[in-house]
């Protein structure tokens, strides 16, 4: 009879059938009374979100105290009833840190050193001084398989619990100590990757410090290949600023040896790293394929979204607002791109209203977070985007980014040292965004560094270079390079960044301006009229323009010892008019509107270019 109720139950979890799963497992506990049966009754009631009474029944049998998966189940109800204190009474708030496993390299490291390992067991006798390492092995030995992953899925529970009292610090230990204690334990790494909870190096660190080699298969060589393949997986959740050598790698493997090229996941991955190097339409083009097969996988939608508003295609971001607020109101994404949409068309008080509801559904979305501090930057409201940054950035503490955005505020406030403070503080997190590098020199460049101020802007060009990053989306970076060169009077260097910059089609008179500014320090300056006829080809009415060619004009004619009588005027007059149309039909301009570069930025952002440097002060 036993028998056949466990398994009518067990065939009724499995067709989800629950209240069928209830009936016959309450009829069975009372036949057995054993433990066991009394842990999948309350499993059942669980599964029906009847959270109260599958504790009581875990409290009503004595089970909570006796058993690692009871005490588990107990406060994962208290999680759902999001009664988080409570939760923490049933866990306790000690991890069992003695149950860490050691990775092969680490365990192979003490066994040379202290040679007490003999045929892979421990001498009994107790050694003075042996590492506490070879101590929470021998614990871990003593544990049961079972219990050590329920043991993990606590400290997973406990992060949360502590995450929702806004405690992020003992949050990410409580993470870390479960994906210590069992890799498989997904969830906990998963928080840590999600919620930017590390570093990009101290991810790193993290993943070396894994013990895949406690993955256990069949025999030892599956069990090694599992090994190799779950740390490629987790590979490919890293930040991209770091190693994208080994990203690539780890996903040229899963792609061509395991057949995962169209596993979303991992296009997922691929995309961000094309994000993060600005290479916006590839980008756009794999999340697109990602949805075309699986449309409602809200985990893509945010790296989507960045893609079509960097690309302004505004369109696009009003059909899939629409159609995610008919079909999901409750999911956090579908808000957030309501809010991207309303930026995209410079709406922002509604955005900032979705982003808010967005962030308000769930408090650790973090591109929900930055796009409302986004709209306060938008309006120029600096004081409240710094305090909305740091929101961000107390939430989302691995993350250089909230410190990047809140730098680029105090500069705007030209609060200098405070812009320097935040940026310095942001590179310790990630020196390899050449955004950031490109916003630290503008710094240098304002307090007169200049020497500082053109190592940095050269070293994220090299950056921006190495990472395969699309060229255009540095032209912004490539002009701040020229003005500092120009001002600590590297003229030839100066005017090589300014063709560089026009030789990627940018018609910006600023650009023109400052071209002609080097060619008349360098004495060419018939080429500086050029270059100003040029700025002026592009904005007729540029103040600035009009008055250095009047200037070059003066060079020119005191250098070629030209008089004020009316022969040569007229003459100075028709070489003048044979060059402006040999410019206006030679450059082709856009019709009173230049097409704006965006600045790459890793959430939703609004649409600032990176910071140009004016030489209205020169």
């Amino acid at each position: 009879m036993e028998k056949l109720l466990k398994d009518w139950r067990q065939d009724a979890i499995n067709k989800h059938h629950y209240e069928s799963a209830t009936y016959i497992g309450d009829k069975l506990l009372a036949l057995t009374n054993d433990p066991k049966d009394a842990f999948w009754l309350a499993q059942a009631h669980f599964s029906t979100g009847n959270y109260t009474r599958a504790q009581t029944i875990l409290e009503r049998h004595n089970l909570i105290s006796h058993s690692p998966s009871c005490r588990y189940l107990a406060a994962h109800c208290q999680v759902k009833l999001q009664k988080f204190d409570e939760a923490l009474s049933i866990l306790g708030e000690r991890n069992p840190t003695h149950l860490i496993s050691t990775t092969s390299k680490a365990r192979r490291k003490l066994q040379h050193t202290t040679g007490n390992i003999l045929n892979g067991g421990l001498r009994s006798e107790k050694v003075p001084g042996r590492p506490d390492r070879i101590e929470r092995s021998e614990e871990r030995d003593k544990e049961d398989a079972a219990d050590i992953k329920y043991e993990a899925a606590m400290c997973y529970l406990r992060g949360i619990c502590y995450a929702k009292q806004n405690a992020f610090d003992r949050a990410m230990d409580c993470y870390k100590d479960a994906v210590l204690i069992d890799v498989q334990c997904f969830e906990a790494f998963d928080q840590l990757m999600r919620n930017s909870l590390m570093s990009p190096d101290e991810e790193w660190k993290f993943l070396e410090a894994l013990d895949f080699d406690s993955i256990t298969a069949d025999n030892v060589s599956t069990s090694q290949e599992a090994a190799q393949f779950v740390k490629m997986l987790y590979t490919t959740r890293l930040s991209k600023y770091k190693n994208p050598a080994e990203f690539n790698n780890a996903t040229e493997t899963l792609s061509t040896h395991y057949r995962l090229a169209d596993n979303p996941d991992l296009l997922l991955a691929k995309a961000d790293l094309l994000f993060t190097q600005c290479r916006f339409k590839e980008a756009l083009a794999v999340t697109t394929s990602i949805l075309e097969t699986d449309e409602y996988n809200f985990s893509i939608y945010p790296l989507h979204l960045a893609c079509l508003h960097e690309l302004e295609q505004t369109n696009a971001l009003f059909l899939i607002a629409h159609r995610l607020a008919d079909l999901y109101p409750e999911e956090p994404a579908t808000w957030l791109a309501v809010g991207v949409y309303y930026l995209s068309i410079n709406r922002i008080a509604e955005a900032r209203r979705f982003f808010s509801k967005s962030s308000v559904m769930d408090p650790q979305f973090g591109p929900a977070w930055i796009g409302f501090a986004h709209t306060f930057a938008a309006e120029g409201e600096h004081d409240q985007a710094i305090s909305a940054y740091s929101s961000a950035m107390r939430l989302f503490q691995g993350t250089h980014l909230p410190k990047l955005f809140i730098g680029m505020q105090n500069l705007q406030l030209n609060n200098l040292a405070l812009a320097h403070d935040y940026l310095q503080i942001a590179v310790q997190l990630c020196d390899t965004d050449p955004l950031l590098l490109n916003e630290l020199g503008v710094v240098y460049y304002h307090t007169d560094h200049l020497g500082l101020s053109i190592e940095t802007f050269a070293r994220a060009l090299d950056i921006a270079q190495k990472i395969g990053s699309e060229p255009r989306a540095w032209i912004a970076t490539r002009a701040n390079l020229g003005h500092a060169y120009r001002r600590q009077s590297q003229f030839t260097l100066a005017l090589k960044e300014f063709n560089e910059v026009l030789r990627h089609g940018t018609k910006d008179p600023g650009i023109f301006c400052s071209k002609g500014l080097v060619l008349l320090e360098l004495g060419r300056p018939w080429d500086a009229v050029c270059a100003f006829h040029e700025a002026l080809a592009v904005s007729p009415q540029d103040p600035v323009a009009t008055d250095l060619l009047q200037r070059a004009l003066d060079e020119d004619s005191r250098r070629m010892g030209w008089g004020e009588d009316a022969a040569v005027d007229g003459m100075i007059e028709a070489v003048l008019i044979d060059k402006i149309h040999d410019i206006r039909h030679g450059t082709s301009t856009v019709g009173g509107r230049r097409k704006q570069d965006h600045g790459r930025e890793r959430q939703v952002m609004p649409e600032e270019s990176m910071m140009d440097m004016s030489d209205g002060d020169e």
